[in-house]
């Protein structure tokens, strides 16, 4: 007997770069909606108000598309190559998270969804087409012409990556890539928790894996190690606090009670990532475009202040990064500097006191409180 559709996917899906595949139906989430709802109503969100505008959506999988029968859930190595946190030993230098180091993945994940996509709809059509083909005895055979003109129906699908309203992380514990760790995201005994989350939903109704089950334990490193204390319980992520949130989301100044914890972290957090012990299974990245460009991997503090706008999108063309916009990577770059100790930076801050944007000139000017007088 061939090879299943499932498993033919399973082996494409690791052909295209994918380090896990599996499947669960799009209801098999049913905690989400009421955990997100806890999320909201505690106001751990934040600034992010497409949270709560698109509950319904993103609390269930399947009114986002009802036509839907299966998701399938892939995950794809990031893994680093160097210490992620050997920079924050580096007070002159900026720590950029992980995945923001290179190419933007969110274009890198979908284009490799989408061949993986058009490959499924290519085998269910070569699949059924065979299927409807096979075993016509004389008598069946006068009802060919019948079939012929009822073309078969493709199935359909749509792939999502971090953008649309999909529970990513719930959905890979339903369908067993892993389970969401104390620290939020997904963590496998397999690859650790370096990847990315991508999904293809499709009307195919293709044979669910079984979800995976907590293997945490007693362990706290990824609590512990959080700087600013963003998790109230294990499990639980109060947004406002977390240092990826305040650096990638946040509009405005920071609260001058989380700064000084922001160490030099400019762009993103990966403390908690770093520290779960899971990571010793981690698997390489399987593209070159996840490694770390050398500018990017400690960037001298000095000179990511003073990028105009110009220069900030010529530095991060086709990097994540870019999307923030040159006022709120140089107000995180200011916060770094106010906390690095290093008076010689002090004049760097005080060449922005005066930006033309709020925050900016507010962060320049605390900065140089922090590093005080010549």
């Amino acid at each position: 007997m061939g090879e299943s559709l499932k498993d033919r996917l399973v082996a494409r899906a690791r052909a295209e770069g994918f380090i896990a595949c599996r499947v669960c139906r799009p209801g098999d989430v049913p905690e989400v909606p009421e955990r997100l709802a806890a999320f909201v109503e505690a106001g751990y969100h934040g600034q992010m108000g497409w949270l709560a505008e698109r509950m319904h959506w993103r609390g269930d999988p399947a009114a986002l598309w009802p036509a839907a029968r299966s998701v399938i859930m892939l995950a794809e190595s990031y893994t680093p190559e160097h210490d992620p946190m050997a920079v924050l030993a580096q007070p002159d230098r900026g720590a950029i998270s992980v995945y923001a180091q290179n190419r933007d993945y969110h274009d890198m994940v979908k284009k490799r969804l989408k061949r993986l996509a058009r490959w499924l709809i290519e085998e269910a059509d070569r699949e059924a087409r065979k299927t409807s083909g096979c075993g016509l005895s004389s008598k069946s055979a006068t009802s060919t012409a019948d079939r012929a003109a009822k073309p078969l129906v493709s199935p359909e699908v749509k792939v999502f990556v971090d953008t649309a309203p999909v529970p990513e992380k719930a959905l890979g514990q339903a369908a067993g890539l892993g389970w969401q760790g104390k620290h939020t995201n997904l963590v496998s005994r397999d690859w650790g928790n370096w990847a990315f989350l991508g999904s293809v939903f499709t009307t195919l109704d293709l044979p669910v894996d079984a979800p995976e089950s907590d293997h945490c334990g007693n362990c706290r490193a990824c609590l512990d190690v959080c700087p600013t204390d963003a998790f109230p319980a294990p499990y639980r992520l109060d947004a406002r606090r977390c240092i990826s949130y305040l650096t990638i989301e946040h509009k405005g100044p920071v609260e001058e009670e989380l700064r000084a914890a922001m160490g030099n972290h400019v762009y993103g957090c990966d403390d908690c990532l770093a520290a779960c012990p899971w990571n010793k299974f981690a698997v390489a990245a399987s593209d070159i475009r996840y490694a770390a460009r050398d500018d990017l991997m400690a960037p001298r503090l000095a000179e990511l202040a003073v990028l105009d706008d110009a220069a900030f999108r010529e530095m991060f063309s086709g990097s994540p990064i870019k999307r923030i916009g040159r006022d709120r990577f140089v107000r995180n770059v200011l916060y770094a500097i106010g906390n690095s100790g290093l008076s010689p930076l002090r004049a760097v801050a005080q060449g922005l006191v005066e930006d033309p944007d709020p925050a900016v000139a507010d962060a320049a000017r605390w900065a140089v409180g922090r590093l005080g007088s010549d």
